[in-house]
This record gives C-alpha cells, structure tokens and sequence, in this order.
C-alpha cells in the first residue's frame, strides 16, 4: 500500500500545486484590474505595487484553496481513470476510499492550516491593504504635460505648455498661474521655453525658466479698488516650489479596524460587546422616555393656577381647560419643548441601536466564514475526487469545465448568503453555512456513485435506460388502445 499511496499522493501534489498558482494568478489580476485606475500615472515605484499584489495575494488564499482543491482532485482522479491505472487498483481489490485515504490525510492538513491562514495571516494582510490604497489615492498623479492643455495637479497652480519635446523634455510657450500665496496674490508666468520637473524626493517642483515675463497682482482688503500689479522680465528665471502629494507617505495601518482586519478572538470579544450594547439599546422602552422627557412635572411651571400631573387625566384636562390663555400658552410650550427631545433622544437611541446591530452582523460574518473555509475545503475534495474518479478525464478541459461550475455556483450561494447575513435578513450561521449544507449532500452521494463504479457520467447508460422507458410506455399506450 504504501507504493500505492506515493503513487496517488505524487500524483495529486504536482496539479494542486500548479492549479493553486494558476488560480491565485487569475484572482490578483482580477484584484489588479479592479483598482488599476488607481495605479496608473502616479508615478508609484514597483516595489509599492509588488507589495500591494503580496498582500492581495495573502487574502486570496482562501478563496484560492477551494478551487485548486476541486481541480486537481479532478484531474488527479481523472488522469488515474484516463490511463487505467485506478481500475487496475480497483481490480486488485484496492476500494477507492483506500485509494484515497493518504489525499483525504493531506487534504485534512490544508484545510487546518487554511484556518490559520485565515484566521491570522488574512487579516494583517487586509489591513495592509487598506493602508496601501489608503496612501496611493492620497498620493497625487505626477506631473504629466500634454500639448495645449492645462495641468491642474497641484494645488492653487495651474500650468500650460504648446509643445513639448519627447526627448529633451523642453517645454516651449509656457503658461503658469500661480494662487498659492497666503495673502491671496495671484502670479502669472509667460516664458518662450523651459523644464518643469520634481525633485527626487518628489516635495519640490524646479521650475527653470527661459525668455519671459512675470506678473503679480497684490490683492489687500481693497484690491477691488485699488489694486498694484507688478512686471518683471527675464531671461533665466529659476524658482522652487513645496508641493505637497507627490511623495509616498506611509500611513499607520493602526488606524484601519475593522470586522475583516481581526481574527477569531478579537472578532468574539467584539460580538460579546456588540451584543450588549445592542441588547441594552434594543430594551429601552418608551417608559423612561415618556417619564423623563413628557410627562415629569417642571417646578419651573410650578404655581397655583397650574395643576399637578399627577391627577386624574379627565380631572387634569378640566383643570388646563379653566385656566387663563396665558397660562394654557405656557403649559403648551413646555409640553411642545418636551416632545422634540424625546425625539431627538429616541432617535440617537435608534441610531446607536442600528449601528451596534450592523456591525454585529458583520463581525459575526466574518467568524462563521473563517470557521467554514476548512470545511469548504473538505467538502470540495469530496466532490472533485468522486467526479475524476467518474468522468475519468485528466488534463485542463474537462475537469476545469466541471470546478468552475461547481465553484460558481458555490460562490453565488455564499455571497448570497452573505448579504442577507450583513443585512440582518438571515442568521449569520444560516447565511455563510448554507453553500456547505447544499454541497455536502452532493458530495456524500458523488463519493457513494463513485465506490459503487456507477454510470453517472455515462452516455450510453443514460441511453439504455431512456429506451427502455420508452418502449415501456409504448407497450402501455399499445395495451390501452386494444
């Protein structure tokens, strides 16, 4: 057995491991393309980008590992069927869950160390993330001058070139409005030609100047009437500017918290909390409400001619009916004073509610999908070793065809189930089990087909039984005719 069990195992290793990059391929450029917009033009160094593409790739993982374990437990067990070697194995008495006893040994380790990766890895890497793209939308595009147009990347400065030498970089007939000053001046620049570039550092922009003019118009609190405009001309002017935005300024990932930066611990202390504080909102009954901002009697109103709440309605209603418009007027707006604050308290009281349940949801989301990936993983071996074994096709044609249909529609259920779980509509352990409760079925009954040699996949079988459906309801419409 044990040349058996090398013999499956090697066979599994080399497709796992080669699906598991193909698909993390696949999902970092859909990641890629999804924020190029982002990237591109802001001059970022590649090793900015090459880490944001690691840490995208660390919180793929587990959407990574179902797939690839799908697919190459297809192909493994396909390529097996294909070349006879696991009928040979059947043959001389091997059943295929001795067969596959050392894959399901290996497949169990992948999907404890899955929760590990999940449960630690994924969420440092998802708040480096955040602080990566937090940083580069922060950072300004760089400085990029186009023919005849105005580049406004900066603030308070706007420039134009007419041409622009693609080699020499020299720019001819330039135009610079400068509104930085903090005394509200405003400078304007005409040159025939020069370079306009950012230092090194990307905190300045050098400005050299050829052949040319610059105005400024001081502005005080009366430039509407009596405004000074200044000309001065030269042949060589050189000036540097402080530009902030350009450099790549690092954030303290600290500052993003969230329910999928945190593991399971941190994500059970958090619903302990949340769960207390929206219990304690949720039982806040209008009693206290009503006795503390309606109904409680104001000493400030207190007098003689206005009566005591604590009477009798109909005896009080009476009593306010007799007493003077002045004091009716003075009873009405306390009362009318009282009712806008238990409504401004009731409605921070519901707002306080609401936000504790969302974040409620999400974080219990977030524990049931770290605990159902090692299951996920399970149940996707136990699907894919059972179709290989039927189909008995190796190679990526149809065992790709098969996990991709598998895998979408175990993705649509689970995003499903996602939203109505963050929305509150279903419970959460509902809401991310139930692609497991629909596949695991599916699975024991594929493993059940494939033990007992079943035709599933089988055209002539499928063929056979519909002819002798149908020459069975031939012979009944020939009886009931006769």
């Amino acid at each position: 057995m044990k040349t058996v069990h090398k013999l499956v195992l090697k066979s599994y290793l080399g497709p796992m491991i080669l699906t598991f990059f193909i698909v993390m391929f696949v999902l970092i450029m859909q990641f890629m393309w999804r924020y190029i917009d982002e990237l591109v033009g802001k001059g970022l160094d590649m090793s900015v980008i090459g880490e944001l593409m690691f840490w995208a790739a660390m919180t793929l993982i587990p959407m990574g590992l179902p797939l690839a374990t799908l697919l190459a437990a297809i192909m493994t067990l396909g390529n097996l069927g294909e070349n006879y070697e696991l009928l040979a194995l059947k043959s001389a008495g091997i059943s295929l869950p001795r067969i596959l006893r050392p894959l399901i040994i290996v497949v169990s380790a992948i999907s404890i160390g899955s929760f590990f990766v999940a449960n630690n890895l994924v969420p440092h890497a998802t708040k480096k993330i955040y602080a990566l793209l937090y940083d580069i939308r922060q950072q300004k595009q760089s400085i990029e001058f186009k023919d005849g147009l105005f580049f406004n990347g900066m603030d308070d400065i706007s420039i134009r070139v007419d041409r622009q030498d693609p080699k020499t970089k020299l720019l001819n007939g330039v135009l610079i409005y400068d509104t930085s000053d903090p005394n509200g001046n405003m400078t304007t620049t005409l040159a025939d030609s020069g370079y306009i570039s950012l230092s090194d550092d990307k905190k300045y922009l050098l400005v050299t100047l050829y052949s040319g003019e610059r105005y400024e118009q001081a502005r005080g609190y009366k430039w509407f009437d009596n405004s000074e405009l200044r000309q001065n001309i030269f042949d060589v002017y050189n000036m540097v500017m402080k530009v902030p935005g350009f450099d790549f300024e690092r954030t303290d990932q600290s500052m993003f918290n969230g329910s999928q930066t945190k593991n399971v611990r941190e994500l059970q202390a958090g619903i302990d909390s949340l769960e207390k504080i929206s219990s304690e909102s949720a039982s806040a009954s209008y009693e206290p409400l009503l006795n503390t901002f309606i109904f409680p009697f104001d000493k400030s109103l207190a007098s003689d001619s206005i009566p005591h709440v604590d009477m009798p309605r109909a005896e009080l209603a009476e009593k306010i009916e007799n007493l003077p418009v002045r004091s009716k007027v003075s009873i009405y707006d306390v009362a009318l004073n009282k009712a806008r604050n238990s409504r401004s308290y009731y409605s921070f009281d519901e707002a306080t509610s609401k936000e504790a349940l969302n974040q409620l949801y999400r974080y219990k989301v977030e524990w049931h999908k770290k605990m159902s990936l090692p299951v996920s993983i399970m149940i996707f071996f136990l699907i894919g070793a059972p179709l290989g074994a039927i189909i008995r096709k190796g190679g990526l044609g149809m065992p790709v065809v098969v996990s991709v249909g598998f895998f979408v529609i175990y993705y649509i259920i689970t995003i499903t189930g996602e939203k109505m779980a963050r929305e509150g509509s279903w419970d959460s352990f509902l809401g991310m089990w139930i692609a497991t409760f629909i596949l695991l079925p599916i699975s024991v009954y594929l493993t059940y087909k494939a033990t007992n040699d079943s035709n599933l996949f089988n055209a002539e079988w499928y063929l056979a039984r519909y002819k002798k459906i149908s020459a069975f309801f031939r012979s009944l419409f020939r009886r009931n005719a006769l």
